[in-house]
């Protein structure tokens, strides 16, 4: 389950901003801090975190389960007792991660350090001009609609990722029988 934890930590620390050394000028940081307010960036955040919190149980469950099946050391009856203990288990993981993903100051945290990531890497007058777009009728649609895709989004990554990455677990598996065999 710990690895189950650590993976989904650790996919979520790669889609997240990212701190970097290079600071930002004050009128950008200003303009950028204006462009979230513009978008409601808090709300579009919490909506983003709702969804990924939706899908995290069945995220879970699916890469545990994979884990287990394609594990070459586990025979059906250790399969069978570690797809048990992972059930037991699961609800309460899913539950601590909720927490952590529901806290306001998620939301707070990501914003203060998203801010200068835009701020470096767009002038004020361009963070003002993206700004105007999104008070336009189209970029309010495209805000109110942004968790939505990004959920669907996410759900069509992860399908993705789950077709492609049985067989390469297959083909780990298969490698790993024949060097057992020589």
């Amino acid at each position: 389950m710990k690895k189950i934890v650590a993976s989904f930590i650790t996919a979520l620390a790669l889609v997240a901003p990212g701190v970097h050394a290079q600071t930002a000028d004050a009128a950008s940081t200003a303009a950028a801090k204006e462009l979230f307010e513009s978008m409601n960036y808090r709300v579009v955040l919490q909506g983003m975190m709702q969804q990924m919190t939706q899908g995290m149980a069945a995220s879970m469950r699916g890469g545990a389960e994979a884990a287990i099946n394609n594990n070459p050391k586990f025979g059906p009856e250790e399969k069978k007792q570690a797809l048990a203990k992972m059930e037991a288990e699961l609800p309460a993981v899913v539950n601590a991660m909720q927490q952590v993903m529901s806290d306001p100051s998620l939301v707070d945290d990501i914003l203060n350090e998203t801010v200068p990531v835009y701020a470096r890497n767009f002038s004020a007058d361009e963070l003002k001009q993206i700004t105007a777009f999104y008070r336009t009728p189209v970029g309010a649609k495209m805000l109110a609609k942004m968790p939505q895709l990004t959920g669907e989004g996410m759900q069509i990554g992860q399908q993705i990722v789950q077709r492609r990455i049985g067989p390469m677990l297959q083909k780990l598996q298969q490698q790993q029988q024949q060097q057992q065999q020589k």
